[in-house]
């Protein structure tokens, strides 16, 4: 299994929703408020000086579903070049208490 996590714009948030889950990913996890830096967009932090902030979903996912999810996030950056959305997977270990 994979953790997938894609973190994208504040502003395109009901557009990247809508898109997961029509794509058949009904569960996930959103992270919101989320402040950083990256390479191709505008800082987002929150201030005045630079407004806005990111949300990220993180999905766990079979390691057969990550190619879908990589061409969805393809598909959704041409569609929101602005959103600076990027992609990361991580292993996943589930652990059952």
């Amino acid at each position: 299994m994979k953790m997938f996590m894609v973190v994208y714009a504040e502003a395109s948030d009901e557009d990247i929703v809508a898109a997961v889950k029509e794509a058949g990913f009904k569960a996930y996890t959103k992270m919101c408020g989320l402040k950083g830096e990256g390479e191709e967009s505008e800082p987002k932090l929150g201030t005045h000086y630079w407004p806005g902030e990111n949300n990220a979903l993180i999905i766990a996912v079979g390691n057969d579903k990550i190619q879908p999810l990589c061409d969805l996030v393809r598909k959704l950056k041409a569609e929101h070049p602005r959103a600076g959305l990027r992609a990361f997977t991580f292993p996943l270990e589930e652990e059952c208490i």
